[in-house]
């Protein structure tokens, strides 16, 4: 039986995205056997594997962890001592079995060598005795043969990998990830990108109850949630309350899409009000600990301000932190919430949310490259997709060209420049001038690409014409008319 990895896996290894890894199975470079990849196959495809290696694995982390704000436990790369011990006991018994069978199979291999020798001088047959000769010293030959240093250096930074975080995978979804450090089964998924169900995080109203298939789970909060007798023996645990000792097979509750996620209603509070130009504010909200906005990358929601003035914007923020949401709020002396953002809101005032709505979101099933058009601060829905889909890991590549009207006006180039530094497979494109600056863009295969737009209705109108005419089809489209 081949040693296999789960894709997940296997680019955490070598140290690329699912992404890549997926193109290359596409493109019949790799193959996959029963949806995993021989440790020979993935060997062969990255031969200069070594266990120093840091590559686009540790690039992609850093953004993701500059994607939304952390705390100084969610800073935390490494899990506690006793999650620690857990993951090295279960290793060992691992290695125990392992080596048990080693012992039972070299035993099996010095039974046949020795039969082979004495089978040598038993038949009368000349060509039959040169063969059984010639099976002997070539299982003596393969019995001396030392394993590769790549390999052993592979097999040796999985090892490593699992006691730092543990692989997840979600049924019926499919869905793969890891949880590091101190998190919670919970909160790797969110960090990630997952629209799994959950409610308070606090382990209050065990929304996030799921069933753990295979594996062993640790509790590391306490939870008010009580869970029956008969869901304690069908292996259910709280997500928001457990991390993962060794790898998981969940069958939980994920949003197939913006149907799935309820409408919420959340008192909180400005954390912020950010001058990102004359013109331009980056107001952030941060919802109470208890009490996450779920939503799906791309959607708005309604700011209500205490004394009523209220407008929809959406969020730039991503999905993989519920608590912080941020919006990006255009001066505009005849609309009164924005005239609020720049003279009245401060830090720490009250303030509502509701949402999330909107269709404007991420197709995830698809790993076809993607290709983001904005115009002005149509960026802010764009970003958060951008965001999600670095964070799920499974789109092939990402091509953002963002239209300003002036020179200076990219307020996030930093940011798009940092995911050009760090991702191989991402394209930024600042481009200056009016809507119709859009069809200056000449594109290769957009038939073969997922396209998300968002800018002013003619924007969205020349945009369309354009890429139609190079043969886009309707059901590749995605688009946002923003204000």
């Amino acid at each position: 039986m081949p040693q296999l990895l789960s894709l997940s896996r296997a680019a955490r290894l070598v140290g690329v995205t699912r992404g890549i890894l997926q193109k290359k199975i596409r493109s019949g470079e790799l193959e996959t056997f029963e949806g995993q990849l021989r440790v020979t196959d993935l060997l062969r495809a990255y031969p200069d594997t070594r266990m120093e290696d840091t590559t686009m694995l540790e690039r992609v982390e850093r953004i993701k962890e500059d994607a939304h704000y952390t705390t100084s436990s969610e800073a935390t790369t490494l899990p506690s001592p006793e999650v620690l011990e857990a993951r090295l006991i279960k290793l060992s018994q691992e290695f125990i079995k392992l080596r048990a069978q080693l012992d039972k199979y070299t035993e099996f291999v010095d039974t046949v060598s020795q039969k082979l020798t004495e089978a040598v001088d038993i038949p009368d047959d000349e060509t039959l005795r040169a063969e059984i000769k010639l099976l002997h010293e070539w299982l003596i030959k393969e019995q001396q043969q030392p394993i590769t240093d790549k390999r052993a250096h592979l097999l040796i930074k999985d090892t490593f990998l699992r006691l730092i975080a543990a692989h997840i995978k979600m049924i019926p979804s499919g869905h793969e990830f890891f949880v590091q450090g101190n998190d919670s089964i919970l909160e790797a998924a969110v960090r990630v990108g997952l629209a799994v169900n959950y409610g308070c995080t606090s382990g209050n109203c065990g929304l996030c109850k799921a069933r753990v298939l295979s594996g062993d789970v640790r509790k590391i909060h306490h939870h008010d949630y009580a869970l029956s007798e008969t869901e304690k023996n069908m292996n259910y645990v709280l997500l928001c309350s457990n991390t993962a000792i060794t790898d998981l097979v969940i069958e939980a509750a994920e949003a197939s899409g913006v149907a799935d996620i309820p409408l919420q209603k959340i008192n909180t509070k400005i954390k912020d009000v950010v001058s990102l130009a004359d013109d331009l504010r980056m107001l952030h909200i941060q919802t109470p600990r208890s009490q996450s906005l779920r939503f799906i990358a791309g959607q708005s929601v309604t700011l209500i301000t205490t004394d009523g003035i209220s407008a929809d914007y959406p969020i730039a923020s991503c999905p993989c932190d519920g608590r912080n949401l941020q919006f990006y709020v255009r001066k505009s002396s005849d609309h009164a919430f924005a005239n609020a953002v720049f003279t009245k809101l401060k830090s720490r005032q009250d303030i509502s949310v509701e949402g999330p709505k909107g269709n404007f979101v991420l197709k995830e099933d698809s790993t076809a490259p993607a290709l983001f058009l904005a115009y002005n601060d149509g960026i802010a829905p764009i970003r958060s997709l951008i965001e999600h889909a670095l964070a799920l890991d499974t789109v092939e590549s990402v091509h953002l060209y963002w239209i300003v009207p002036n020179e200076g006006e990219h307020y996030l180039h930093n940011l798009c420049r940092a995911w050009t530094d760090a991702l191989d497979n991402f394209h930024y494109y600042p481009l200056v001038g009016s809507i119709d600056k859009v069809t200056d863009i000449s594109l290769n295969d957009v038939d073969c690409m997922e396209v998300y737009m968002a800018g002013s209705a003619d924007f969205i109108t020349v945009a369309e014409a354009m890429l139609f005419k190079q043969g886009l089809t309707a059901t590749q489209l995605h688009k946002q008319i923003s204000v």
